[in-house]
């Protein structure tokens, strides 16, 4: 239900606030004072092409806001991004002169899509040119579907959801015949990328120890000869010198001839004892590295051979060792995949036909419901149109098989009609006219509860459906909105005093001119003010006692 609608600087209304009651809301005023501009302003909340022309001369933009009742089943994506202690749903629509706009759901920005995907839960739109959707097939046969009661929507759903099941099923069969076919060509690619990693079989760390034995092996002989000499210089071979190692063990046998006298001394000579015991194990080492630094003939030349292998695999695969390994895993399960395609492609075929064999199945429940629902449709449709001055109006629902099943089953839907004695009956897009259709439509939406008139909690909007209609017609037009209007919201724009006599709310949209432009407003209006609105709809003036009469006992009639 739409619980208030502002709209400010949209063509002719600067400013305007709608606060709709449930039930029956009229909105009526002098032709040419912007009534369809509501109409508009709700075309686009819900999604609807911003034309050119819509923002006020003089304005910045054009903004439209709707309050709305929370509908139930808004997607789970929506839902998250709403206050979760709100009730309400604002929705609104900003519109530039250049034609851009920007859409709002919930106080965030939103998308057009998001508005047109609530539109459909929020909002039935009916007019002399948007109702011309009955004509379509998928109007058609949601029309049928509503006339089939409350269990056929369950049916839909499962139809749906079995055709989204068939098509995914499909597609993956069609890939998997399509490995099927290039299978072997890739098994060889997979299998030469794969044994050439295995090949070299590269470990994650491998080639920084690589690295650090490759420098070692560059250089054997300065390795040997910087250990050498360190250990001559400590402690020389030949005698001829002393060396680091015998001047220190002179340094301590000096010291030795005073040991015990003084104390600070003494730990002196401790110190330097160690500085000779350690000089000497050091040219031990030094000595013992410098013979063991030696390599097998031709280790450098298979560490650079393994260094290049493991290089030409990270620069083939694109990365480190790490990247290389992901690969060959990579090529593992693409194997098997591929080694299990006759398996999966069995698989996948028996999985199609049962699906398809339920999806069938759910279709012929849903043409069973809609062949027993079609006749008794049509001739509800029929007893309604002689309320509209059609008595002699044929109306039927012909029920064909599909080319192809679709999310809502096996059936294509087409309404006929003759509008007049003696005319074949023909598709309902190519015979009815505006008028007519406008009725065909009442009719239908009176008797396809939950069909085209969408759940109780959508708002109705009939834009002039009215027109061309008078006198009786008028009158059963009237009874008809009124009892849609049953536990719904409807807006009716109208210009019949005894269709806007009926209205629960009412509504005034006038014109005026004011500092040198046209500025239409609207208001809530009761009592005499509605005498009054009626009385200017008889085409009469406000004096005039006898069609205020008239305009009361309306009011009282109603």
């Amino acid at each position: 239900m739409l619980l208030e609608l502002r709209v400010e600087n949209l063509v002719l209304i600067e400013h305007a606030e709608l606060r709709l009651e449930p039930g029956l809301n009229v909105l009526t005023g002098e032709t040419g004072a912007g009534k369809t501009m509501l109409a508009t302003a709700l075309d686009l909340l819900l999604g609807g092409k911003a034309k050119a022309g819509l923002v006020r001369p003089g304005a910045s933009e054009a903004y439209v806001e709707g309050t709305f009742e929370r509908p139930a089943d808004l997607p789970a994506e929506l839902l998250e991004r709403l206050p979760a202690d709100d009730p309400g749903l604002v929705i609104a629509r900003r519109v530039w002169p250049d034609g851009r706009t920007r859409a709002y759901v919930g106080g965030r920005a939103g998308t057009v899509g998001d508005l047109r995907e609530l539109g459909e839960r929020l909002l039935a739109f009916y007019g002399q040119h948007e109702h011309r959707r009955l004509a379509l097939a998928s109007a058609q046969l949601a029309a049928l579907d509503g006339a089939c009661g409350p269990a056929q929507a369950g049916r839909r759903a499962r139809a749906a959801a079995l055709h989204a099941e068939v098509r995914g099923l499909e597609r993956r069969l069609e890939e998997l015949r399509a490995l099927a076919g290039a299978r072997d060509r890739e098994l060889d690619l997979l299998e030469f990328e794969l044994a050439e990693i295995e090949e070299v079989a590269p470990l994650a760390e491998e080639g920084v120890a690589l690295g650090i034995e490759r420098d070692r092996l560059r250089h054997l002989d300065a390795l040997r000869d910087a250990a050498l000499a360190g250990a001559e210089a400590l402690a020389p071979e030949g005698g001829e010198a002393p060396g680091a190692a015998g001047a220190l063990a002179g340094a301590e046998a000096a010291l030795d001839g005073v040991d015990g006298v003084d104390p600070a001394l003494d730990a002196l000579a401790t110190r330097l004892r160690g500085l000779r015991i350690e000089a000497g194990d050091l040219a031990g080492d030094l000595r013992r590295y410098e013979a063991g630094v030696e390599a097998p003939s031709g280790r450098l030349d298979e560490v650079e051979e393994r260094l290049a292998a493991i290089g030409r695999l990270e620069r083939k695969h694109g990365g480190g060792v790490a990247t290389v390994l992901a690969h060959a895993e990579g090529c593992r399960a693409r194997l098997a995949e591929l080694r299990d395609v006759e398996v999966a492609l069995g698989e996948a075929e028996s999985g199609l036909a049962a699906a398809v064999e339920r999806r069938d199945a759910v279709a012929a429940e849903l043409r069973t419901a809609r062949a027993d629902a079609a006749p008794e449709l049509a001739a509800a449709v029929r007893a309604r149109l002689v309320e509209l001055a059609m008595p002699d109006a044929e109306f039927t629902v012909e029920l064909a098989a599909r080319e192809e099943p679709g999310p809502t089953g096996a059936d294509a839907v087409e309404f006929r009609i003759a509008p007049n004695p003696g005319v074949p009956a023909g598709p309902l897009r190519d015979i009815a006219s505006g008028g007519e259709l406008s009725r065909v439509m009442l009719a239908l939406l009176g008797v396809a509860h939950g069909g085209e008139a969408g759940g109780e909690g959508r708002l109705l909007v009939f834009d002039e459906v009215d027109a061309g209609v008078g006198g009786h017609t008028a009158r059963a037009v009237g009874a008809q909105l009124r009892e849609l209007s049953a536990g719904r919201q409807v807006l009716c724009i109208t210009h019949l005093p005894l269709i806007a006599s009926l209205a629960d709310a009412h509504f005034r949209i006038a014109k005026a001119a004011g500092g040198g432009a046209s500025v239409t407003t609207v208001e809530a209006i009761d009592g005499d003010a509605v005498v009054g609105e009626l009385v200017r709809m008889l085409g009469a003036e406000d004096s005039d006692r006898a069609a205020r009469r008239h305009a009361r006992e309306l009011l009282k009639a109603a």
